[in-house]
C-alpha cells in the first residue's frame, strides 16, 4: 500500500499492524516494561499528588468505570482512571526511560487498561501487547523526527508531546479504528500535546504523564465518533513540527510491505533503581564508588571531615538544584542525590522523605558541593557521564566516574532484579496474592484470555485477598 503523506503512513501502519508482527524480543521487552510500570504505579498510588488528582477525578461520573490501581473500592470513568493511574506511574519519577529521551510506558499502559475494562469485546493479553507496542513504536518514531530530541530536554517534557500521541495510537489500535480514524486520533491528540519544563521538580510534572494517557484515550474515542483534525498533522511545520527546531519527519513503513521492524528491537529501555530523574543514577553510582575508595583508605573516616565534593555532570538546568526543599526538587538534584549517597551509602525511596531532606548533616554536606560541566560531557542519556570527587580536610582526594549505571539500556537490569523491584513496590500496596498474580499474568500475557484481569489484581489490597484464588482460574 502506498501512502501519500507522513500522517497517512502512520494511520495506515497503526491500523495494519497485527499480532503476527510481534517478535519474541519485543514481547519480552514490553512485558518487562509493563511489570515495572505497574509496580511504580502501585507505590505511586500512595503519594500526595496522586491523592489530590484522585479526589478531583472522583467528581466525574459515568456509566463506564475502570479500575484505580491500588484502590479496592474505587473506580472512575475510563479517561480519569487513565489520568490518575498515569499520574501514579510518574509521581515518584520511578518509571522507565527510553532514548531519545521520554518515559514511554506511563502514557500508554494506563490508557489501555482503562479502555480494556470498558470494551465489550474483552481484549486478550496478545491484543494488549500489540496495542502497547503500537503506542511505544509511535513515540519512538516521532522522537526520531528531530536530532535535538536525542539530548536531555531543554524546553518541554517529552512525554507530554510524544506520550499523548502514543496513547492515542495505542487506544486507536485497541478500538480497531480505521486508517482514517487513526489519522484523526493523532491529529486530535496533537492539540493536547506539550508541557513546559518549568514545571519539572514540582507536583505538576506527574500530571504530564496522566494528561498524556487521558488525552490520548479521549482523542481515539473522539475520532471513533467522527471528530476530525488536520490529516497532515505530522507532515507540516505548523503541525507536530512546532515542537522541534529541526523537524524532519519520515513515513512509517506499512507492515504489509514485509520490512517492518519495531524500534524496541534495537533500542532497549532503562529501568530505574531509585525514584529520581534518570541522570541521578549516574551520580549516585559514582558517589557510592568514591565513598568506597575513601572508606578503603580511612576505615573510620567521619564524613564531617569532607572539605569539598565536586560533581562533574552534563549541563542541564532543570536537574541542577543546589538546596532542594521538597521531594520533587530532590528527585531532580544532582547535589542532593550525590550527598545522600555519600552520607547514607545508599539512595532509596525513603531518601526523599521530608525528614531525610531536612537533616542537618545532609544540609551541611550540600553546602560543600560544587558542580562542574566539562565540555566533553554531553547532555544525552546515551553519552553522558558523572564523576564525583571527594576532597578531605587532610588534603586527600577520592574520585570515581560512572559511564553506564546498572539499569541503563547498555547495562540492563536482570529479570530477577526487575521482578524484585516490582515486588517491593507492589507489596507496599497489595497483598502477596495480588503481587504474585500480577507477576504471573504479565509473565504469560501472550496467553491470557482477557487482559482486564489485571485490573482485578491491581485492586487486590490486603482486605481483598480472598478474591485472588478465583481470579487465577480466569
Amino acid at each position: 500500500m502506498l501512502c501519500k503523506g507522513i500522517t497517512e503512513s502512520f494511520g495506515a501502519a497503526i491500523h495494519a499492524l497485527n499480532t503476527t508482527k510481534l517478535t519474541d524480543g519485543v514481547i519480552s521487552r514490553s512485558k518487562r516494561m509493563m511489570l515495572d510500570t505497574l509496580g511504580v504505579g502501585l507505590i505511586g498510588s500512595r503519594t500526595a499528588v496522586f491523592n489530590k488528582a484522585l479526589t478531583y477525578s472522583q467528581s466525574f461520573k459515568s456509566d463506564e468505570r475502570s479500575s484505580v490501581w491500588g484502590k479496592s473500592q474505587i473506580t472512575l470513568p475510563p479517561p480519569y482512571a487513565a489520568f490518575v493511574n498515569g499520574i501514579a506511574v510518574h509521581s515518584m519519577d520511578f518509571d522507565d526511560t527510553w532514548h531519545p529521551a521520554t518515559h514511554p510506558s506511563g502514557a500508554v499502559l494506563p490508557a489501555l487498561l482503562a479502555l480494556a475494562e470498558m470494551l465489550p469485546s474483552r481484549p486478550s493479553g496478545l491484543d494488549l501487547l500489540l496495542a502497547f507496542n503500537v503506542g511505544i513504536e509511535v513515540q519512538g518514531r516521532l522522537m526520531r523526527f528531530s536530532r535535538e530530541a536525542f539530548n536531555i530536554p531543554e524546553r518541554f517534557h517529552p512525554p507530554s508531546v510524544v506520550g499523548v500521541m502514543g496513547s492515542a495510537a495505542a487506544s486507536a489500535k485497541l478500538l480497531a479504528l480505521s486508517p482514517a480514524e487513526c489519522i484523526h486520533a493523532l491529529a486530535i491528540a496533537a492539540s493536547s500535546a506539550g508541557a513546559p519544563l518549568a514545571n519539572a521538580a514540582t507536583q505538576t510534572k506527574p500530571l504530564h504523564i496522566g494528561n498524556a494517557a487521558r488525552r490520548g484515550l479521549e482523542a481515539a474515542q473522539l475520532a471513533q465518533m467522527g471528530l476530525e483534525g488536520n490529516p497532515a498533522i505530522l507532515d507540516i511545520p505548523s503541525g507536530f513540527g512546532v515542537y522541534y527546531k529541526d523537524y524532519s519527519p519520515s513515513a512509517m513503513t506499512v507492515p504489509a510491505s514485509g520490512d517492518f521492524k519495531w524500534m524496541l528491537e534495537d533500542q532497549d529501555i532503562a529501568f530505574k533503581r531509585i525514584p529520581a530523574h534518570l541522570g541521578m543514577h549516574w551520580v549516585v553510582d559514582a558517589a557510592l564508588a568514591a565513598r568506597a575508595k575513601l572508606e578503603n583508605t580511612a576505615r573510620n573516616f567521619d564524613l564531617r571531615q569532607i572539605r569539598r565534593v565536586t560533581l562533574r555532570v552534563p549541563p542541564s538546568k532543570y536537574v541542577d538544584c543546589p538546596l532542594p526543599s521538597t521531594e520533587h526538587q530532590a528527585r531532580h538534584s544532582f547535589q542532593f542525590n550525590a550527598s545522600s549517597a555519600l552520607l547514607d551509602n545508599k539512595v532509596t525511596v525513603s531518601s526523599f522523605s521530608e525528614a531525610q531532606i531536612n537533616r542537618p548533616a545532609l544540609k551541611e554536606l550540600l553546602s560543600k558541593v560544587k558542580v562542574e560541566t566539562p565540555k566533553d560531557n554531553q547532555p544525552s542519556f546515551d553519552k553522558m557521564y558523572c564523576e564525583v570527587e571527594i576532597e578531605t580536610d587532610q588534603g586527600q582526594s577520592y574520585a570515581a566516574r560512572c559511564d553506564t549505571f546498572y539499569g541503563h539500556w547498555r547495562k540492563p537490569l536482570s529479570q530477577e532484579d526487575l521482578v524484585d523491584k516490582f515486588s517491593v513496590n507492589a507489596s507496599s500496596v497489595l497483598c502477596s496474592e495480588g503481587v504474585e498474580g500480577l507477576i504471573d499474568v504479565i509473565g504469560n500475557m501472550e496467553r491470557v484470555r482477557e487482559c482486564s484481569i489485571l485490573g482485578s489484581y491491581l485492586r487486590l489490597t490486603s482486605s481483598q485477598q480472598e478474591q485472588c484464588y478465583s481470579l487465577r482460574r480466569l
